[in-house]
């Protein structure tokens, strides 16, 4: 397959690890050399030509190539079958509803949180159980860290250019996550959003760190709950205020507590979207008083609506936690959930 980028010779691998750094091309771990043989081998797999336009990013109208999204999938450790899943995740990006380039300009710090569903988690060994927002494995650790080395090479987003992120997270070098469908008794966060559950698919959000949490002392479903709510309402009181798309992660010990008490995930979001409120008076409590004014008694919610919340089933088997990732701004940005594999152009628009 003919290619078109530049070629750059090496005399040996360390040569090449000190050519990447040297250029600031890489996010300071070692990446693997994309060689001609690598990158096409994934604009293979994925039956794509490397002239392939994916998307246009809408603000600087820098169009994203195939065959450079194959070049940073390969130097992030991608294999030739995890590259489908880049390419869906880079088109969900580039719709204008995720505002890329303002979630990637901020000084907020936020990175792109990649949900996979369907068949392919199973097809490339994702891992859904232990360390799931740890890097688990392989293909979550190269596929999350594929969408940051093309943000650094194809839009400059590197600190200190367009990335003005003040703190950033460990997310950004990687944030992916499979969910965990054979073992959870609810659709999935695809199916949810219209895809149906035979087909793969990939859901990017704007995300801030996962918050951590942990109830064991209780199995009514409303008290779990309530530990969640209590999380989100911290992230209103300490970082924004704005709605927008939480994403909770309940792994199977919780899980089990809420499925048994019949509870569905639609369930759970709206009992989340009546408690996750705060006035807000309540950012007195914080050291926001200046900000308070005259509006102390207006009420906020978390979300606009139920449906905003992504609930994912995911971690290990056994220990009463969970986490809570919150949004990098609100309603700013909009999380994207796309089929992998599929022509966006040919049916119906993405789920937002």
């Amino acid at each position: 397959m003919a290619l078109t980028a530049t070629i750059y010779q090496a005399d040996d691998t360390f040569a090449v690890q000190e050519l990447y750094h040297s250029n600031g091309w890489t996010d300071g771990l070692p990446i693997m050399p994309p060689t001609a043989e690598a990158v096409s081998a994934c604009l293979e797999w994925a039956g794509l030509p490397g002239e392939q336009i994916i998307g246009i990013e809408p603000v600087r109208e820098r169009p994203i190539t195939a065959e450079k999204l194959a070049i940073n999938a390969v130097m992030a450790g991608c294999l030739p079958m995890h590259f489908p899943v880049v390419v869906a995740a880079w088109t969900a990006l580039l719709e204008q509803e995720y505002l890329l380039h303002g979630s990637s300009a901020s000084t907020g710090g936020c990175a792109v949180l990649l949900i996979l569903n369907g068949p392919i988690r199973l097809e490339i060994g994702a891992e859904s159980r232990f360390n799931a927002l740890g890097s688990s494995d392989r293909a979550t650790t190269v596929i999350g860290r594929a969408l940051r080395l093309g943000l650094i090479n194809l839009l400059d987003v590197r600190p200190g250019a367009i990335d003005r992120s003040t703190l950033g997270h460990p997310g950004k070098l990687t944030y992916c996550l499979a969910e965990d469908e054979e073992d959870s008794p609810w659709d999935s966060v695809a199916a949810i959003r219209g895809v149906p559950p035979e087909v793969s698919a990939v859901t990017v959000m704007a995300a801030g760190a996962p918050r951590q949490l942990m109830n064991e002392w209780t199995t009514d479903p409303k008290e779990i709950l309530e530990t969640f709510a209590a999380e989100m309402r911290a992230n209103m009181r300490n970082y924004s205020i704005w709605p927008g798309n939480y994403a909770i992660v309940i792994p199977k010990q919780l899980r089990e507590h809420i499925r048994a008490a019949g509870w569905t995930k639609a369930d759970i979001s709206e009992y989340l979207y009546e408690r996750a409120r705060i006035y807000r008076r309540e950012w007195a409590s914080v050291g926001k008083t200046a900000v308070v004014r005259d509006r102390g008694d207006t009420e906020y919610s978390a979300m606009d609506s139920p449906e905003q919340l992504l609930i994912i089933a995911a971690g290990g088997p056994a220990g009463g936690f969970g986490a809570v990732i919150p949004p990098w701004l609100g309603h700013k940005s909009h999380a994207v959930t796309l089929p992998i594999g599929a022509c966006v152009a040919c049916g119906p628009p993405p789920i937002q």
